[in-house]
């Protein structure tokens, strides 16, 4: 199996419609002993019930709101999973008016919050979890093409995706020492609740379907299959990538 011997987290998971799940399920499916992280109590209750029957997963819990909980982090999966052959970063908010709003009306409460949820919530836990991450190991985060063009009802997270993107960059570039990868997985729009926050989803996917070269449809299975690629070793070679899930529908001009 392609992760065979292999350890590795997935933050967050929501619910069984996650791309995080997706991960995490086929993460474990090809060999992994995989920690799934859950943002509160209350959602750990649904992870629990999708691990149930399931070998090999472990669970942890995180609000990336709050800063004293990175510490807390770092205790749990040292204790339950140890050292880390791979980390995925699933992780993004932003309060519903900095996305339906007027751009030009963000607030400065909305635009903090959106940027710690979505994209200090990746150096910090880059940087609390590097101790645990071995030499040669993978980071991956999730990120979305509206960080380079402009889309209907995604605003300020456009702003996140696209500091989200940098920092990946940037982390590559330092921990590449270390030979730890750092990468980026861009799917299309897909139907997950962090997607039905955006108005107009579904009149969006099947746009992006009828355009894109591939005339087909694709989701959550499609992201975890370029992310499965990313953590394992036949992504030895790759780093401070963006790897787009959407059909081709990125090259397309209109």
């Amino acid at each position: 199996m392609l992760l065979e011997g292999k350890t590795g987290l997935v933050l967050n998971v929501t619910n069984k419609n996650s791309i995080g799940w997706a991960i995490a399920d086929r993460a474990n499916k090809e060999g992994a002993i995989v920690g799934v992280g859950a943002q509160n109590e209350r959602l750990l209750e649904g992870v629990n019930k999708l691990l149930e029957g399931r070998e090999r997963f472990e669970t942890v819990t995180v609000d990336f709101m709050f800063a004293e909980q990175y510490e807390a982090l770092h205790d749990q999966v040292k204790a339950k999973l140890g050292q880390l052959d791979f980390l995925v970063h699933s992780v993004g908010f932003a309060p519903k008016e900095a996305l339906t709003g007027r751009f030009l009306d963000t607030s400065l409460e909305d635009f903090n919050t959106a940027m710690n949820a979505s994209v200090y919530s990746m150096i910090k836990t880059c940087q609390t979890l590097e101790p645990l991450m071995k030499e040669d190991s993978s980071i991956v985060t999730l990120s979305y093409i509206g960080s380079t063009r402009v889309m209907n009802n995604y605003k300020v997270m456009g702003l996140c995706k696209a500091a989200l993107e940098s920092s990946v960059r940037y982390l590559a570039t330092e921990l590449g020492d270390r030979g730890i990868r750092v990468n980026t997985v861009s799917p299309g729009p897909v139907n997950t609740i962090s997607g039905r926050g955006v108005s107009g989803l579904s009149d969006f996917i099947k746009s992006v379907q009828n355009t894109a070269p591939l005339k087909r449809e694709y989701g959550q299975e499609e992201a975890a299959g370029a992310a499965l690629y990313l953590v394992s070793d036949l992504s030895k070679g790759v780093s401070a990538q963006i790897i787009f899930v959407d059909s081709g529908y990125n090259v397309m001009a209109v």
